[in-house]
C-alpha cells in the first residue's frame, strides 16, 4: 500500500504546519501497512483486549494500548529475525501501523461496550446471541472511525493538540527503533530506564503489595481524612507519565477542578444532605452531571466557533455516487478524502439502526436520532482527548441514558444500548485521533492508519464477545466480589434512575446541569477570544470537566507530572528537551506492561489478589 510521492506537490491550501510536515516529516518512501503488520497486530490487539476484559471488570478500567504495543511488536520482531523467521526488520511506520491494528482490537473492551454490555445483562435477563454482538460492537467502532476523519485536520494538522499517549508512543517507537541502530541512545537510556522503575513499583505495589496504592495526606475536612474525599496522592507513575505530556494549564486546570469539586463542593453537598456518602461513587453520582454538561457544552462551542472545518466534511456528500475527486496537491492526496464521512455513516448506519431497533426494542425514530447525536458526542471525546489523554466516555455516556430517558421512558435496554452507541462512536473517533497524532509524528501515511484501525476493530469485536461470555457465564456475578464491574453497576443505576426521564435527577442536579452548560460556553469564547495575554489564565474545560468524573487524586497526580515536566522547561529547557518525552512513555509504557502481565498472572493463579 504505496502513495507515489511525485503526486505529492506543495498546495496553497495547505497551512504552514502542513508544509512544514511534507517537507521535513512525512516519509514518502517508508513502508507502512503490510499484510504481517496486519496478522501481527490483530494477534497483539486480540490479547491484549483479553487482558482489558479481566481488568475492566475488576476495575472498571480498560488499560493503554498504544505504547504496549508498539513495544511487543518491536520486541517479538528482533526475536522472530533472531529465529530466522523473518529476514526484513520492523520498519518505524510499519511499527506504527501495526500499533494501530493493535489498538482498535485492544480498545474494544472501553467506550461504554463493556459497560453497557454488562449493564445490560444487569438489568434484563435477555443475552443477545454472539454474532449479533460480535456485528453491534464492530459497526460502532468502525462508525468511530470514519467519524474521525472530519476532525483530523482541525484537531492535528492546525491546532496541533497534544493527544499525549499519541505523543508518547511516536517518542517510544522512535527511541526503541534508533537504539537498534546505534542513534538516540541517550533517550533511550531515559525512556528504559524510566520503564523499568515503573515496572518495578507496579509489581511491588500490584503483586506483592509492599507498596500501597494509595498515599493518605495528613489533614482532615468536615472531619473526615483528606482521603476519604479522594483527595491523596496515587502511586501511580502512569498518571504522573500522562501529566507531563499535557499542556501545563491543562495540568492546573485539573487541580482546580479536584479542588473544587472534592474540597469544596463535596462537603457542601454532604453537609446539605444531597450527598449522603463519603466517598468517590457517591460525591460523582452528583458530580458528573455539571461536569458532563461543561465537557458538552465547551465541545460543541469550540467546534459551533470552527463551524468551518465541520461543512467542510459534508462538502463531499456529492460525490459518494460520482466515485469523488480526488484533491490532486498538497496534504490532501494523503488525508482520507473528506466525503469518507458521510459515505462511511450511510453505508453502516442502516445496518446500526437495524440492530438498535431489533435487539433492543428501541422506538425507529429513537434510534435514528442515535447517529447524528454520536457524530456529536464523538467530536467532543476527540478534542477532550487531544487535551487530557482522557477519553469522557464516562461523563458523555449518562448525557445519552438522559435524553433516552426522556425520549423512550422505560425502555431500559433502550437507554444502555443507546448510550453505547455515542460512547463507542467517541471512544473509537478519538483511539483513531490519538494513534494519527503518532502517524503525524513519524510522517507516516493517514489512509494506511484508517484501513489499520479497521482492520483492528473487527479482530477485537471478533475476540471480546465469546470471552466475556466464557468468563462471565452468569450475569449475577457481576457486581459481586468476584467480579466488581463497577462501570457496568454505574450504567445499570443511572439506567434505572432515567426510566422516568429527567424528573428522576434531584432538583440541585438539574441546576448544575445548567450551571455547568453556561461555564462550558463561557470557557470555551475566553478560550478563542480573550486577549492574548490572559489566555494562559482561563481554565481548560476539558480540565475541569474532567476533573468532576474522576477521582481528586488523579487530578493530582496529573497535575504533579504537568508542573515538574513544566518546571523542566523553564529552567532547564535543552536537558528537558531531552529527557520529559521520554521519561513520561517510559513511566506509562513500564507500568502498561506490568500491569498486563500482573493481570495474566492473577488469571492464571500465579498472584492471588
Amino acid at each position: 500500500m504505496t502513495d507515489s510521492p511525485a503526486a505529492v506537490r506543495p498546495s496553497p491550501l495547505d497551512s504552514p504546519r502542513e508544509a512544514d510536515w511534507l517537507a521535513n516529516i512525512y516519509q514518502p518512501n517508508a513502508t507502512n501497512l503490510t499484510i504481517r503488520a496486519v496478522i501481527v497486530g490483530m494477534l497483539i490487539g486480540a490479547v491484549m483486549s483479553l487482558s482489558n476484559l479481566y481488568v475492566f471488570f475488576k476495575t472498571g478500567w480498560s488499560m493503554g494500548v498504544t505504547l504496549t504495543a508498539c513495544i511487543l511488536a518491536f520486541s517479538a520482531f528482533q526475536l522472530l529475525q533472531a529465529a530466522r523467521v523473518v529476514k526484513k526488520p520492523l520498519g518505524v511506520l510499519e511499527n506504527n501501523a501495526l500499533t494501530t491494528v493493535a489498538s482498535g482490537a485492544g480498545y474494544m473492551t472501553g467506550g461504554g461496550n463493556m459497560a453497557a454490555f454488562g449493564a445490560l445483562l444487569m438489568v434484563t435477563t435477555v443475552r443477545p446471541d454472539t454474532m449479533s454482538m460480535i456485528a453491534w460492537f464492530a459497526l460502532i467502532a468502525a462508525l468511530g472511525v470514519f467519524a474521525a476523519i472530519p476532525i483530523k485536520r482541525q484537531l492535528i494538522n492546525h491546532e496541533g493538540l497534544a493527544y499525549p499517549t499519541g505523543t508518547a508512543t511516536a517518542e517510544t517507537i522512535r527511541s526503541i527503533h534508533e537504539a537498534a541502530s546505534g542513534a538516540g541512545a541517550s533517550k533511550t537510556k531515559w525512556l528504559a530506564g524510566s520503564a523499568v522503575f515503573a515496572a518495578i513499583l507496579t509489581w511491588f505495589r500490584d503483586a506483592w503489595h509492599w507498596i500501597p496504592g494509595t498515599i493518605p495526606l495528613p489533614l482532615t475536612l468536615a472531619g473526615r481524612s483528606l482521603a476519604e474525599w479522594t483527595l491523596s496522592i496515587k502511586a501511580e507513575v502512569v498518571l504522573v507519565g500522562g501529566g507531563a505530556l499535557m499542556s501545563f494549564r491543562t495540568g492546573w486546570s485539573l487541580l482546580l477542578g479536584g479542588v473544587l469539586t472534592y474540597g469544596v463542593l463535596a462537603p457542601s453537598l454532604v453537609e446539605r444532605g444531597i450527598v449522603t456518602a463519603v466517598n468517590y461513587k457517591s460525591i460523582v453520582a452528583w458530580t458528573l452531571w455539571p461536569g458532563a454538561a461543561i465537557l458538552v457544552a465547551s465541545g460543541l462551542t469550540s467546534f459551533a466557533i470552527d463551524y468551518k472545518s465541520i461543512a467542510r466534511s459534508f462538502t463531499g456528500l456529492t460525490r459518494i455516487f460520482s466515485g469523488g475527486k480526488k484533491a490532486d496537491e498538497g496534504i490532501a492526496t494523503l488525508e482520507c478524502p473528506e466525503w469518507w464521512f458521510p459515505a462511511g455513516f450511510a453505508v453502516l448506519s442502516p445496518f446500526v439502526v437495524f440492530l438498535m431497533v431489533w435487539l433492543f426494542q428501541i422506538p425507529l425514530w429513537a434510534a435514528l436520532i442515535a447517529i447524528p447525536l454520536a457524530v456529536v458526542m464523538g467530536f467532543v471525546a476527540a478534542r477532550v482527548t487531544g487535551e487530557t489523554d482522557v477519553t469522557p466516555t464516562k461523563a458523555l455516556g449518562p448525557v445519552t441514558q438522559m435524553l433516552y430517558g426522556v425520549m423512550t421512558p422505560g425502555n431500559l435496554s433502550g437507554n444502555i444500548m443507546s448510550a453505547n452507541v455515542t460512547g463507542g462512536i467517541g471512544l473509537h473517533a478519538a483511539d483513531l485521533l490519538t494513534t494519527l497524532k503518532t502517524g503525524w509524528l513519524l510522517g507516516a501515511k493517514p489512509k494506511h492508519q484508517l484501513y489499520a484501525q479497521l482492520f483492528g476493530v473487527v479482530a477485537g469485536a471478533i475476540v471480546i464477545v465469546p470471552a466475556f461470555n466464557l468468563i462471565i457465564p452468569d450475569p449475577s456475578l457481576l457486581g459481586g466480589e468476584a467480579w466488581p464491574a463497577p462501570s457496568c453497576v454505574v450504567w445499570a443505576g443511572v439506567s434505572k434512575a432515567f426510566s422516568d426521564g429527567i424528573g428522576a435527577l434531584h432538583a440541585t442536579s438539574r441546576t448544575a446541569i445548567v450551571v455547568g452548560l453556561a461555564l462550558g460556553v463561557a470557557l470555551a469564547l475566553l478560550e478563542r477570544f480573550a486577549p492574548k495575554p490572559l489566555r494562559t489564565y482561563v481554565p481548560s474545560p476539558s480540565g475541569l470537566g474532567i476533573a468532576m468524573v474522576i477521582p481528586g487524586s488523579n487530578c493530582i497526580a496529573m497535575f504533579l507530572g504537568a508542573a515538574l515536566a513544566e518546571v523542566l522547561r523553564r529552567v532547564w529547557p535543552k536537558f528537558a528537551d531531552k529527557t520529559v518525552v521520554p521519561v513520561a512513555s517510559g513511566l506509562i509504557a513500564g507500568e502498561s506492561l506490568m500491569g498486563i502481565l500482573i493481570a495474566l498472572l492473577i488469571v492464571g493463579g500465579f498472584i492471588a489478589t
